[in-house]
């Protein structure tokens, strides 16, 4: 068996030997500011990060690190509530561990979310924007020798977000009366917020939306065919005509996500209870 594998597996038992039987079947990754979702989890069992070894820490604002399982939605879901970004320092393989470990564990489906400035001139702050495909500008997770145990050499990236969930979201988002905007994410490696030319430069080869984080954790999890929702809460107008005095601050991001976090909970709520 592949080492890196090995490694894997004996982080999934240390996860599955906290959780009495129980065996999630969807993963949640809570981006910054988001993690408020995690309060709604019932019969939580958390396991920090830094309990199991080997295992990176989260150091980013608004990133507890801890994952979170329990009950939501009638189903049993592991949620992360930090994730590892690229800009840490970590190399690629530690970035995506906790979805290996995730999906090591039995899930069937991952949601991911996060906070991302909105270069859409469509995009408003506090908008919910439904990723329906993105633009990769991070190392590719999958680089080096293939990780045969779960997935193929050259994995397909052609619907990187399930079709049926995105459609799913839609109608409950209308049913319940929340709007939701469609889009491309588009992933840099920060930690630098992006400049007016950067923003105007992704604007122009297609992307709606920019961030630091997600793709890698969705090409890893397309590896292994696990089918991915993802959304974006838009914490800043990312665009080109700023003010003289304006400034991109990091705080001011996880505030804006907390805002938005009630509406984005109450919907993956519902998906979840229909998937």
């Amino acid at each position: 068996m592949d080492p890196r594998v090995e490694d894997i597996n004996r982080l999934v038992d240390c996860v599955k030997g906290r959780l009495e039987g129980r065996e999630p079947v969807i993963g949640i990754v809570l981006g910054s500011g988001l993690g408020r979702l995690a309060e709604s989890i019932e019969n939580p069992v958390v396991i920090p990060y830094r309990e199991l070894p080997g295992f990176p820490t989260s150091t980013a604002v608004g990133h507890k690190g801890n994952f979170i399982v329990g009950d939501l939605g009638g189903k049993c879901v592991i949620a992360m509530q930090g994730r590892i970004h690229y800009y840490e320092g970590y190399d690629m393989d530690k970035v995506v561990l906790p979805i290996r470990v995730m999906i090591g564990a039995g899930i069937r489906k991952l949601i991911v979310s996060n906070a991302a400035g909105g270069v859409g001139f469509q995009l408003r702050l506090g908008d919910l924007m439904i990723i329906k495909d993105h633009i990769n500008l991070l190392p590719n997770p999958l680089i080096g020798p293939n990780f045969d145990d779960y997935g193929p050499r050259f994995p397909d990236m052609t619907r990187p977000y399930d079709p049926s969930l995105i459609k799913l979201a839609l109608q409950l988002g209308k049913e319940m009366g929340i709007e939701l905007k469609q889009g491309v994410y588009v992933g840099g490696t920060g930690p630098s917020y992006e400049t007016p030319a950067e923003y105007k430069y992704f604007r122009t080869i297609g992307g709606d939306a920019v961030g630091m984080s997600t793709i890698p954790e969705v090409i890893v999890a397309r590896h292994a065919s696990v089918p991915v929702f993802g959304i974006s809460v838009i914490t800043n107008e990312a665009h080109d005509d700023y003010a003289e005095d304006f400034v991109n601050d990091g705080n001011d991001v996880v505030e804006a996500a907390n805002a938005a976090a009630g509406k984005m909970t109450r919907l993956i709520e519902r998906m979840i209870e229909k998937m």
